[in-house]
């Protein structure tokens, strides 16, 4: 007797777009057999296994026949564990244990032997992968739910263990869909600026780079406060929007680091701070199977590079042009893929090697050569895409010894908050660092005073093109931050302070 095929609907990834996948089951007479079709890598090929043993130990009876499992499309690469469970609904259904599957339900999951649902990366991406392609009902594990439940206009049910699921399939025993996760913006949990003594200056070029989304490098000795105060910076900025949202939990799931399974929307920008050993292929994304890099991590949020030239020459150069796209293409032999890359790069970095160069202690043994050649480490290009420059001086007994506090997040967040406010409006969908040419010739003009202290300072200073408009990008910023809809001169004066500090002599 020849069996039907039967099919179960799921859904796979390449990088972030999801793609449907029917998972087609044949069961034929011959030699007792399991083969799995469809392109699919190492970790679907061993699902055999898996399903085999949850199959005996949940009580059904395993078909000793010749076993054909073809994964459609068949010219797409298949990867990952989550079609154990669609491939065991489509075994039972084909042996008859189970009625054949609506087209309109969905299933992922990873199959443990004694039958557990277990969780799979890139549940929300997958999700929203299935409700594109025509699902109304998606079964996830129950890991997963939460997160799932995140996409509008499908519904969600959490399945725990595969006999739970049969008896919701046969209607005995319902499953409830799961509902979407509600939230408390609440207050960012990072360190606050009322905890910084002194440094009032780094804090305003801190939050006019938060206004604004610019790059900002910190130069300064040692315990200066430049790692303290750029781990604070997430604190002032204001929460991102749903879509923000969704596309920053998305990537973050793909990378396995979805947020807590209760609460797995992540409200706050992310903030990244590798170390400085890591690799190109770490900050950029990519691998045998492509994965989203630090610089996609950090979307919508901070990257922060601590000793700045301690890095390799290699990574730093890789930041250039995703630091211009806002995105990162990654070209492989089975296709290219992308990435959101939009961040705010913060950099540190020490005066010289020893890192007291300037310093009134007179520490500093190192030659101006040896200067020179440390900032050497970190190319001009790199350099010229740094928005705000400041030198970090260390902090004064005095100001450490201060008792009170000084000013808290939440008061530098509301200003920031208003000054993006102001720049929405204007129709600008982005903060002021993406502003494109035809945004900049309409919202940063100059006035006869403004342009004539533009031109000094683009003469003295031998500023590139990019510098220029780099520089009024931030006066725009600092015109925001003060509710003004026309750049003065003083806004302009702080921009140009900004691209000349922190650099050496």
């Amino acid at each position: 007797m020849v069996s039907e095929v039967r099919s179960v609907r799921s859904v796979g990834l390449t990088g972030l777009s999801g793609f449907a996948v029917s998972v087609e089951c044949y069961l034929s007479q011959g030699l007792p057999g399991f083969e799995v079709v469809g392109l699919p890598d190492a970790a679907v090929r061993e699902s055999r296994e898996r399903v085999r043993a949850a199959m005996k130990n949940c009580g059904f009876e395993y078909p000793i026949r010749r076993i054909v499992v073809n994964l459609a499309p068949a010219d797409v690469r298949k990867e990952g564990p989550l079609y154990d469970l669609p491939i065991l609904l489509g075994l039972l259904a084909a042996a008859g244990e189970i009625n054949p599957l609506p087209d309109d339900s969905f299933f992922i999951g990873e199959l443990s032997l004694e039958g557990q649902v277990r969780p799979v990366a890139g549940a929300l991406p997958l999700a929203m992968a299935a409700r594109d392609s025509g699902a109304s009902k998606l079964f996830v594990p129950n890991a997963n739910a939460g997160e799932a439940s995140l996409v509008e206009g499908i519904e969600v049910y959490s399945v725990e263990h595969i006999q739970d699921l049969i008896l919701h399939l046969t209607g005995k025993s319902p499953i409830s869909p799961s509902p979407p996760p509600l939230y408390d913006e609440g207050v960012p949990e990072c360190p606050d600026f009322s905890e910084v003594r002194g440094q009032d200056n780094i804090k305003r070029a801190l939050e006019v780079a938060a206004a604004g989304a610019h790059n900002v490098l910190m130069v300064g000795p040692p315990g200066a406060g430049k790692s303290m105060l750029a781990r604070r910076l997430p604190s002032i900025l204001p929460p991102m929007s749903r879509p923000e949202a969704l596309e920053c939990t998305a990537i973050h799931s793909i990378a396995g680091l979805a947020g807590k399974e209760n609460n797995p929307l992540l409200l706050q920008p992310p903030f990244r701070s590798p170390h400085h050993t890591m690799s190109a292929p770490a900050l950029v994304g990519g691998g045998r199977i492509p994965r989203p890099g630090e610089m996609s991590l950090a979307h919508n949020g901070v990257l922060f590079l601590d000793e700045l030239p301690e890095y390799q020459r290699d990574v730093l150069e890789s930041l250039r042009q995703p630091m211009e796209d806002g995105q990162i293409t990654i070209s492989r032999v089975g296709g290219t893929l992308s990435f959101p890359a939009s961040f705010m790069l913060v950099c540190a970095m020490n005066p010289c090697r020893c890192g007291w160069y300037g310093h009134p202690s007179g520490k500093c043994a190192c030659s101006p050569d040896s200067v020179r050649a440390y900032y050497g480490r970190v190319s001009g290009p790199i350099l010229d895409r740094m928005d705000i420059k400041i030198e970090v001086p260390s902090v004064s007994y005095q100001e450490l010894s201060e008792k009170g506090s000084g000013e808290t997040s939440g008061a530098i967040r509301g200003r920031v908050t208003a000054a993006r406010e102001l720049s929405r409006k204007r129709g600008c969908g982005q903060p002021n660092a993406y502003l494109s040419m035809d945004e900049i010739q309409e919202f940063c003009k100059l006035d006869e005073p403004c342009s004539h202290l533009m031109k000094n300072a683009f003469e003295r200073l031998g500023l590139t093109a990019r510098g220029y408009t780099r520089i009024l990008k931030v006066a725009r910023t600092a015109a925001d931050l003060d509710g003004q809809g026309n750049i003065s001169k003083r806004h302009l004066a702080e921009a140009l302070q900004y691209r000349q500090s922190g650099q050496e002599d």
